[in-house]
């Protein structure tokens, strides 16, 4: 009787360890397949300002539609800082000021370099693990997860390119997003 229920408590303690690191990995694969869908959404919208920056002269980047707003070189410079600053919130990196590209980076080519190396480096965070990526961060003096800063990320890309796309329009232009 004795080997039963050791045999019987056994078996119930590794079905339940078994079902826990199963339950885990069903976590764990829910968490790398919302990062991987947040990471496709944020290169879709980075992948359409590129674009945009690409093909705009340099003169198109002093465009601003009225005096109160931002160049179109301005919301570049822009997109390149703030992704510097939430990549690294979302890496546990020290954060650069949002607003250090913005303002030195003058001319197209300085802007797209820039612009670029942000890409490149955010890169790597889209691609943090399901176990960093509930990590807690600070952003904007608050306390964030590491995937909150990319959610803040890619959200902030797209209402820039919205800007993007208003620009080109006033200037009789079809933006990327437009062309497929």
């Amino acid at each position: 009787m004795k080997h039963v229920l050791t045999a019987a408590l056994l078996c119930t303690i590794v079905s339940t360890t078994a079902m826990a690191q199963s339950a885990k990995a069903g976590r764990d694969t829910e968490a790398s397949v919302s990062i991987a869908a947040l990471r496709t959404n944020w290169m879709q919208a980075v992948g359409n300002i590129t674009k945009a920056a690409e093909e705009l002269s340099e003169e198109d980047y002093a465009y601003r539609p009225v005096a109160t707003v931002r160049t179109f070189g301005e919301i570049v410079g822009h997109v390149a800082g703030s992704q510097n600053l939430m990549c690294a919130a979302a890496l546990g990196d020290k954060q650069p000021a949002e607003d250090a590209i913005e303002k030195v980076a003058k001319s197209k080519a300085a802007i797209l370099k820039a612009l670029h190396e942000s890409v490149e480096y955010c890169t790597k965070a889209y691609a943090i693990t399901s176990a960093t990526a509930g990590k807690s961060t600070q952003l904007f003096g608050e306390t964030s997860t590491r995937v909150g800063a990319l959610v803040l990320n890619a959200v902030h890309d797209g209402e820039h390119y919205g800007n993007i796309v208003t620009y080109m329009r006033m200037k009789g232009m079809v933006p990327p997003s437009s062309r497929r």
